[in-house]
């Protein structure tokens, strides 16, 4: 089904790069293995994607939530739009490669359980990939029905970085879910992150009003909900929401980390040690230690941020390399048509 452009977030940032290059636009709802599901004014399609898109960088290849431009008679994706945003993280099977999540993404909803499946360190990871992406984003609290006492949840969720938007709902309630829609404004893109079984279709659904995405029963053994959905894909709603709803992700490797926002409370204490490079561990006058011995500083926080940062410096020279791959290859090919070409010249 046909859809007006503007339902689907196509905004003045997108409009102008159409103007300036030329091309019918449509925006991608889901990505498979050698195709793209794709809406726009004049298309609602599932259309395949050519080999030349798999010999680019994986950061170049559409994916869910972007906006592509087709050519006149809508059967051929042409090019990518720039995007507002893109969540990514590394490759969980293919090292030193990024794999895309969604794209023109407006704010992350961080789903997570008040059980044993809530996880401090896993959230902050979450929350620095939002800042990587420079996104808005809110930790929601599932399964708050079920808990016989949530605020030990919120508390904990609070910590996790200062000024952190917490909310716990009910997600089988659509009127608790409605406490999410200050987050949620029509014409916006939210994308719905977090483990397997958290209830990330449960909310979707709620706030369609309606079974868009099946969901699976509570395990006894755990709390935890069957996981349902099988791939990335983007809904829009009657209310002109955008929602991105994926499966749970098991690995969350950050492509670049911004953890600047998300341990401010870290970096401001270290900012106080007596020496520029103390490593937080036993240097006279260190401010990091100092907290972690008064109570004010969590030491699995200080662990959490050793830990991304180390990441984080593996996975940028690794990104570099495959792109620095990537380029020499390219190179060497475009080497050889026109090395081939000129053969042809010549005969």
């Amino acid at each position: 089904m046909a859809t007006d452009l503007a339902r689907l977030g196509f905004t003045p940032w997108f409009r102008n790069q159409t103007l300036a290059v030329g091309g019918v636009p449509a925006r991608v709802f889901a990505v498979h293995r050698t195709g793209l599901e794709v809406r726009g004014e004049y298309v609602d399609t599932l259309l395949p994607l050519g080999g030349r898109w798999f010999q680019e960088d994986a950061q170049a290849r559409p994916t869910v939530g972007d906006w592509v431009l087709l050519d006149d008679a809508c059967e051929t994706i042409e090019a990518v739009l720039e995007r507002t945003s893109l969540l990514k993280r590394m490759h969980p099977g293919r090292p030193n490669e990024v794999q895309l999540i969604a794209a023109n993404v407006d704010v992350l909803l961080i789903v997570t359980s008040c059980n044993e499946e809530f996880n401090a360190g896993r959230l902050e990871r979450y929350l620095a990939l939002a800042e990587e992406a420079g996104l808005g984003s809110l930790v929601v609290l599932t399964k708050a029905d079920l808990c016989e006492d949530i605020e030990p949840f919120v508390q904990a969720a609070k910590t996790l970085r200062r000024g952190v938007e917490v909310v716990a709902v009910d997600a089988t309630d659509a009127d608790s879910v409605a406490a999410l829609v200050p987050w949620c404004a029509p014409g916006s893109t939210v994308a719905l992150v977090g483990s397997s079984g958290v209830g990330k279709s449960t909310i979707l659904n709620a706030l369609a009003g309606g079974e868009l995405q099946r969901t699976g029963e509570i395990r006894e053994d755990d709390g935890k909900g069957r996981h349902t959905t099988t791939h990335r894909s983007l809904h829009l709603l009657e209310s002109g929401l955008l929602v991105v709803d994926s499966p749970g992700i098991r690995e969350l490797g950050l492509v670049e980390a911004s953890l600047e926002d998300v341990f401010d409370d870290v970096q401001d204490l270290a900012a106080a040690c007596r020496f520029s490079d103390c490593a937080h561990e036993s240097e006279p006058g260190c401010a990091v230690q100092a907290a972690i011995i008064s109570g004010e500083l969590n030491a699995r926080r200080l662990e959490s941020y050793r830990k991304l940062q180390r990441e984080d410096l593996i996975n940028r020279e690794n990104v570099a390399e495959r792109h620095a791959r990537v380029r020499r290859f390219s190179k060497n090919v475009k080497a050889a048509i026109q090395s081939r070409q000129n053969r042809n010249k010549e005969t």
